[in-house]
């Protein structure tokens, strides 16, 4: 929230974005934007004008646990193996995405809601947090050439929607997760 609007602009922010973040947790990124509206104690038309689109509000929810993990992806980046750097951030990413409810739906990129002004912001964030993992582990040969960032965010996504619903989402998500970096091949064991 720029510091150049009206401290009652600052405050409803402020006041949606805590009431935002209680009923993402509760609900998930489907939380009603009439019931945000109404608990904050201001008008739907207000919620919009500070957050014009649900991506922009699951954004702005989740923008300091996607501060952490790019915090956690620098402390990795020159510690030990690469590969084992890597997998620990992206174990870490998909944590955060399980917990968090909202977090994964806040990174699916979805071409019809990006523009220049609603750019996905958390998934640049931890683009550019794990490019360095990435590169290092590339560099190392742990990891194929071509797979990008993106790549690896848009399975733990798919990973973690799909368990979303799931009666031990955590170790259902991690289970899958170590799947896919092992592959099905017998010679690939986890």
């Amino acid at each position: 929230m720029p510091d150049r609007q009206r401290a009652d602009a600052r405050r409803n922010y402020a006041r949606i974005l805590a009431v935002a973040e209680e009923e993402v947790a509760a609900h998930g990124a489907g939380a009603s934007l009439e019931q945000i509206s109404r608990i904050a104690g201001v008008g739907s038309a207000t919620v919009r004008r500070h957050f014009p689109t649900r991506r922009a509000l699951l954004e702005a929810v989740s923008h300091q646990r996607i501060e952490a993990l790019s915090a956690r992806a620098r402390e990795l980046a020159g510690k030990g193996n690469s590969r084992d750097a890597l997998l620990e951030w992206l174990s870490d990413v998909v944590a955060y995405c399980v917990s968090a409810r909202g977090l994964a739906p806040a990174l699916v990129y979805d071409e019809a809601e990006l523009d220049s002004v609603h750019e996905n912001t958390c998934s640049a964030m931890l683009e550019e947090a794990g490019n360095p993992l990435l590169h290092r582990a590339a560099q190392d040969g742990a990891v194929a050439e071509g797979i990008t960032v993106a790549d690896l965010i848009a399975l733990i996504v798919g990973i973690v929607l799909a368990t979303e619903h799931h009666p031990d989402p955590a170790t259902r998500a991690n289970r899958l997760f170590q799947l896919a970096i092992a592959g099905i091949s017998p010679q690939n064991p986890c």
